[in-house]
């Protein structure tokens, strides 16, 4: 398939030593029109989104059913605020990541995919930033119970910066690789 072909969307191959000889060149993908782009990168959102909703969807209902268990009302205040904060945090992650589909739906066919898309991708941001707090209250709640509250803490500190560290400061670290090869 070409960067022309519409029949299919367009997806660049990436430049690692397992695939070389089997990707575009740059000069192939500068061949990508402004359209095609678009599509991708929605295209791309699309599938990023579907793994952080079933994520956070499935830890939003987890939490919703921990309030009904007869183990909830023996928790401590600081265990009950942390549940509330968690809980609004996972259902406002829950829709930052789905308001990308609505937005879409609402505004398809204005020809505004391209802010659509740039909107998205900073929605799917704000989410994951939410679902990786919903991550660290839920371990909070659940290791509170099982371990010694300075324990769990320090635990969720050590598992909460291996989040940011994987999620936020590779990413950073990469782009800003990729940004000094680009200049080379």
């Amino acid at each position: 398939m070409t960067a022309t072909d519409t029949s299919m969307p367009y997806i660049p191959q990436h430049d690692c030593p397992s695939c070389r000889g089997s990707h575009h060149s740059p000069a192939e993908e500068r061949q990508e029109s402004a359209r095609e782009r678009v599509n991708r990168r929605w295209n791309e959102i699309l599938q990023e989104t579907r793994v952080a909703q079933t994520g956070v969807q499935i830890l939003f209902g987890f939490l919703l059913s921990v309030a009904f268990t007869p183990y909830f009302h023996e928790l401590k205040t600081f265990d009950h605020v942390v549940y509330v904060i968690t809980v609004i945090l996972g259902a406002s992650g829950t829709a930052a990541l789905i308001a990308p589909v609505s937005i879409h739906r609402f505004l398809s066919g204005q020809r505004m995919k391209d802010d659509i898309v740039t909107i998205a991708g900073r929605l799917m941001v704000c989410g994951m930033v939410l679902l990786a707090l919903t991550i660290g209250g839920t371990l909070l709640l659940l290791l509170h119970v099982v371990v010694p509250n300075l324990l769990a803490e320090l635990l969720v500190v050590g598992v909460m910066l291996w989040f940011a560290l994987c999620w936020y400061v590779l990413p950073a670290l990469l782009r800003r690789r990729s940004a000094r090869r680009s200049k080379a």
